[in-house]
């Protein structure tokens, strides 16, 4: 029977997956030459884990965390004394606070343990962000034992990267980042950290891939992968080549147990440098901006549009003002290329967008109507935070006989927006369109639910269900095998494509 691999996301020594890294592309023609030489394997790391060892550090936290409290049994009931007891035994070392009230369940402290690197012999301490997101304090132990209470300086959830900052009162020794574009598979790389919380332990291997994508659902993945051993606690900790300079930062394993298997994967170097001069500067990671919404194309789509294969990224809404508005791109259009780089999909162009820096002036290719448009456009800074609003799915409306079946053939039923509609669904005025008012399963696993407007097929401008009629028919004398939904769902814009039934098969 195959073993069932999970990933997990955890911190410190809790986690059973520590998050790493993100690979890097390559680069200059330059650089891949001098990446061309071999490097021998040494007959020891021991001079080189000398060297670079007393850098490297252990990272520990605490987190006051509410334990629920178990609801079900009335005050004073004799079986709530019992559950008090049986949870006290589950955690014995746990501290309580003093001062909570008395309504609240006593609070735990949860303990993490992590690694990171000293950076700036001032001070600065990078380490990933899921170790030291929500503690309460840091603490930072040496090589030589000392210790050392930290300040968070900034962190990026993206990307996972802290930085912290340390008062020593002297100069501490430190490593220098090192350039991941070079880094190919096959070198010998170097681990230090703190795994399992037993502190500073070297583990050697070789970088076994590049460019893992698609483990986290960040866009910005781009992974180092490794099979240099990686452990709870490793989390944080750098990736060296054999030059002693940072190319990754440690961060996740693939592991069925929280162990190593030989899988681990780390952030590149050259994208945790960038992020870290940012926070160092700024307190926060600032990321290019176009101002759009996004989606992948997919197969369906692409037919829907009339594209030779799926690539690109859809827009589906324009921020008015933004860059984008400001350079004529428009909701339908697929961006194909964006400062002279192709754009496969989403992330691709999350990543250039982001890369791109902030007032910068890119050129940038759309498709629109089956034309390769090329526009300029100046980027902006993505506001801190960008939370897309979700509607609530209803349930299927009744089945009904009515001239809104026209919408049969997408799997949809429809209806006009009529006043008592728009009242009831507290439509604006100022929004044209026909509302979705039930769906078959096929529509329903192309995300198309009760309560949608359409308000563009492919293209073409819907104000009623007349106008739907005609559009689907004329899509049919074209030959399109598919349509695209332009929809508002609450305050979204989305598109949505839905395959065409083959009318010979009916």
């Amino acid at each position: 029977m195959r073993e069932r691999i999970r990933i997990r996301i955890g911190r410190g020594v809790l986690a059973a997956l520590l998050l790493i890294g993100i690979s890097a592309v390559i680069g200059p023609a330059g650089r891949e030459e001098a990446a061309a030489a071999p490097r021998e394997m040494p007959g020891s790391f021991a001079d080189l884990v000398e060297k670079l060892s007393p850098a490297v550090v252990n990272i520990s936290t605490t987190q006051k965390v509410k334990r629920p409290r178990f609801r079900g049994l009335p005050p004073g009931s004799p079986f709530e004394e019992f559950f008090e007891e049986f949870f006290n035994r589950q955690r014995p070392n746990r501290d309580r606070d003093q001062d909570e009230d008395e309504d609240d369940e006593p609070a735990q402290r949860l303990y993490s343990l992590g690694s990171g690197f000293i950076i700036d012999p001032d001070g600065y301490i990078v380490t990933n962000n899921h170790v030291v997101q929500g503690a309460e304090t840091i603490t930072v132990r040496m090589k030589d034992g000392e210790e050392y209470e930290a300040e968070l300086v900034g962190r990026d959830a993206e990307v996972d990267i802290a930085l912290l900052k340390i008062d020593a009162g002297r100069k501490l020794p430190h490593v220098e980042w090192g350039d991941s574009d070079t880094a190919r598979v096959g070198d010998w790389v170097l681990a230090i950290g703190n795994p399992f919380g037993l502190g500073g332990t070297v583990t050697a291997g070789i970088i076994s891939a590049r460019h893992r994508q698609n483990l986290t659902g960040s866009p910005y993945e781009d992974y180092l992968q490794t099979d240099a051993s990686i452990n709870r606690g490793n989390s944080g900790g750098p990736m060296f080549n054999l030059d002693g300079k940072v190319i990754g930062i440690n961060t996740m394993i693939f592991s069925p147990s929280g162990g190593n298997i030989g899988i681990g994967f780390a952030i590149p170097s050259n994208l945790a440098k960038r992020v870290v001069e940012q926070i160092r500067q700024y307190g926060y990671a600032r990321r290019g901006y176009i101002g759009v919404v996004i989606q992948n194309v997919d197969k369906v789509t692409a037919e829907a549009m009339g594209l030779d294969e799926p690539k690109g990224a859809l827009v589906a809404e324009v921020t008015p003002g933004g860059p984008a508005d400001r350079a004529g791109i428009k909701p339908g259009d697929v961006i194909v290329a964006f400062n002279g780089k192709e754009v496969k999909d989403n992330n691709e162009l999350v990543r250039l967008v982001s890369d791109a820096g902030i007032g910068k002036t890119v050129s940038i290719e759309v498709l629109r109507d089956g034309k390769r448009l090329k526009l300029s456009l100046t980027t902006g800074e993505r506001p801190k935070s960008l939370v897309l609003g979700e509607s609530d799915e209803a349930g299927p409306g009744p089945r009904q006989e009515t001239p809104q079946s026209v919408g049969e053939s997408l799997g949809l039923r429809l209806s006009e927006l009529t006043p008592a509609m728009r009242d009831r669904f507290d439509i604006p005025d100022s929004v044209d369109g026909v509302i979705v008012t039930s769906v078959s399963q096929r529509a329903a696993m192309r995300d198309v639910r009760p309560g949608d407007i359409i308000t563009e097929i492919s293209g073409r401008r819907v104000s009623s269900v007349a106008d739907v009629a005609r559009a689907l028919a004329d899509l049919k004398k074209e030959g399109r095998k598919a349509v695209l939904l332009r929809i508002l769902r609450g305050d979204q814009a989305l598109f949505r494509s839905i395959p065409l039934p083959d009318d010979k098969k009916e």
